[in-house]
């Protein structure tokens, strides 16, 4: 079965040319050209995952976002012209899973797309890897249930967040640099940018990090990357 897409784009000759790009590649896809309209679109369709542009009418790609994920974790790629580093900051912050700046190629687009999808799947259907807990020093995480308990109390991550806490907590002590934890968790090579892992760290760290000036769990090794502490 193809794996269904929604375009949520109000400029129509790119929400076409995006899925022009994407049925070429066997995906099924939707075109949405607006927030309100991709909302009950999502309320009527499971959809695999969502392309979703910044610049929307009336209500913005952020505050799209935010509604999406009351609604849904598939993966939700950020569409954007802008490539100011604030932008990127506030919707990996609000849930999304990666950015595209226009203008990209169409290898790319399918890239990330199949990356993503393939790696949801793998995470929400390998019953083998989801079977026990992790529990170090006050920190448990469950992952059938994909739910994080500090001192008893649970903190609530997203997706992304919940799937690299998990990939360094079952790889204690292992220096990983950003290069190699985005190809790890995002399932994908990340061309230069590895911002979206500073900033996933971060988020991390403020909910589960009694100190994040102090951290226990996720340790800054300076120069190289990062390691879950055991």
């Amino acid at each position: 079965m193809s794996k269904k897409i929604l375009i949520i784009e109000d400029d129509i000759t790119i929400a076409e040319l995006e899925r022009d790009y994407l049925e070429v590649s066997d995906f099924e896809a939707d075109i949405a050209a607006d927030g309100p309209a991709g909302l009950q679109k999502v309320d009527e369709t499971p959809y695999d995952l969502i392309l979703l542009d910044v610049m929307l009418p009336g209500m913005d790609g952020f505050e799209v976002l935010k509604k999406l994920r009351e609604k849904t974790n598939v993966p939700i790629m950020m569409v954007t012209a802008r490539k100011e580093d604030v932008d990127k900051i506030l919707g990996l912050g609000l849930g999304a899973d990666d950015y595209i700046t226009k203008p990209f190629s169409p290898s790319e687009l399918v890239a990330r797309v199949k990356a993503h999808i393939a790696g949801y799947e793998r995470l929400t259907t390998d019953k083998n890897a989801l079977k026990n807990v992790i529990e170090i020093r006050g920190l448990k995480l469950d992952k059938a249930a994909r739910r994080v308990f500090v001192d008893g109390e649970e903190k609530i991550l997203t997706g992304k967040e919940f799937d690299l806490l998990l990939f360094l907590a079952e790889h204690p002590n292992h220096v990983y640099t950003k290069d190699e934890l985005f190809r790890s968790v995002w399932g994908m090579d990340p061309m230069g940018d590895t911002s979206s892992v500073t900033v996933y760290v971060k988020k991390i760290r403020e909910k589960i990090e009694a100190d994040t000036s102090n951290p226990q769990y996720i340790e800054t090794i300076w120069g190289v990357g990062y390691r879950f502490k055991v």
